[in-house]
């Protein structure tokens, strides 16, 4: 399995506690993934993120399909970063990590994506163009949200 990956930082002009704050709560997302994707989360959540936490979702990526999507925090270091993997949905394998980083001015938020997607050579040969757009789009609406919201 071929495994790709994908890397954006934005810097934003909150301390770390409220960056954590907003990140670490899965009940944010839904704010900050463009709407065309239908994007909701179906679990209950706890007040607190923690290492275990199974997050389930609906999310409509491509074609307006809905699919069910269920992640997994595996790691968390408070105010630094945490990790989701996915345990069930579109990809053979999805792991993401959150970094936060205290600079002047602001926080330093980084996400790191390494994916494998399923269907063997014909997912690596039309997949990977196709995600890699997808998650840029997604990332600069996501820009764009934050800008808006903490860097007035």
């Amino acid at each position: 399995m071929k495994i790709y990956s994908f890397k954006r930082s934005q810097k934003l002009n909150i301390d770390i506690n409220t960056a954590w704050d907003f990140f670490s709560s899965p009940a944010n997302l839904q704010e900050i993934t463009p709407k065309e994707m239908s994007f909701e989360v179906i679990s209950e959540l706890p007040e607190v993120m923690a290492p275990g936490l199974i997050i389930s979702y609906y999310v409509r990526p491509i074609l307006g399909i809905k699919l069910n999507w269920i992640t997994e925090i595996t790691y968390l270091k408070e105010l630094e970063y945490f990790v989701d993997e996915q345990r069930f949905g579109p990809y053979k394998f999805w792991h993401h990590r959150h970094t936060f980083k205290s600079v002047d001015g602001g926080v330093v938020m980084e996400d790191l994506i390494h994916w494998g997607l399923p269907f063997g050579m014909l997912g690596r040969i039309f997949g990977a163009a196709v995600v890699k757009n997808k998650l840029n789009s997604i990332f600069d609406y996501r820009e764009k949200v934050l800008d808006n919201k903490f860097n007035k």
